[in-house]
């Protein structure tokens, strides 16, 4: 199979698959799988350091999701922001109100003892959201962030290349393929993911807890 140099590496490091069963290596000029393994790594990474984050169960539901208030662009600073609400959500606090828009001093708090860092007044309508990597956490992360950045970098390349002579489908047309109408997925033990259907095509999105991909019920596929 042909590819690039810097995919090849990735999918021959054991590092990156170590049960060998989890990884589905598609035509990985598309590449879904091959940045999302680099999404659990980064996470891994952050594990290292803080212990209590929970294990990030769907990275494939990262790419292409959108938030204003958490960051636009995926990035090692948007993961290292979603990694804040992780671990709010496991010691039991409320980091944001106003529908998850607002982040509080709370999150500001945890954010802090992750590296982020927020130098200016709460934003009126998304508090402390806007954080930032301090000088500190750059350091430490700056491996993963180089690695990650590459990952995206060559994401972005296979999934907007096109010439006169390909046929774009109607997700990538509109592109949708990451902000589309987002419908509920679950798995066997009854978690629910909200994610565009197109994606969910692309690659299996594993459950963390039962370790069964989750689908769209058929009721919902129908409806849709």
């Amino acid at each position: 199979m042909a590819t690039d140099g810097y995919v090849q590496n990735i999918w021959d490091a054991p590092e990156w698959n170590p049960g060998g069963s989890r990884l589905v290596v598609h035509d990985v000029s598309t590449t879904p799988p091959v940045l999302a393994a680099e999404l659990a790594q980064a996470w891994a990474e952050i594990q290292r350091y803080h212990a209590e984050l929970p294990d990030l169960a769907a990275p494939e539901s990262l790419i292409g999701e959108s938030s204003s208030a958490c960051g636009a662009e995926l990035s090692f600073e948007r993961l290292l922001h979603e990694a804040v609400h992780g671990i709010a959500a496991a010691r039991g606090v409320r980091d944001t109100s106003r529908a998850g828009r607002y982040h509080n001093r709370r999150f500001l708090a945890i954010a802090e003892e992750l590296g982020l860092d927020h130098s200016e007044e709460p934003h009126p309508s998304s508090g402390f959201s806007l954080v930032s990597l301090n000088p500190e956490a750059r350091r430490r992360y700056r491996p993963t962030i180089e690695r990650l950045q590459r990952a995206l970098a060559a994401h972005t390349v296979a999934t907007t290349s096109d010439t006169e002579r390909s046929f774009r489908g109607p997700a990538a047309r509109h592109g949708s393929s990451g902000g589309g109408v987002r419908v509920k997925a679950v798995c066997d033990c009854g978690r629910n993911v909200r994610v565009v259907p197109s994606v969910l095509a692309q690659a299996p999105i594993v459950c963390g807890g039962c370790g069964k991909p989750f689908r769209i019920p058929e009721v919902v596929a129908a409806a849709s």
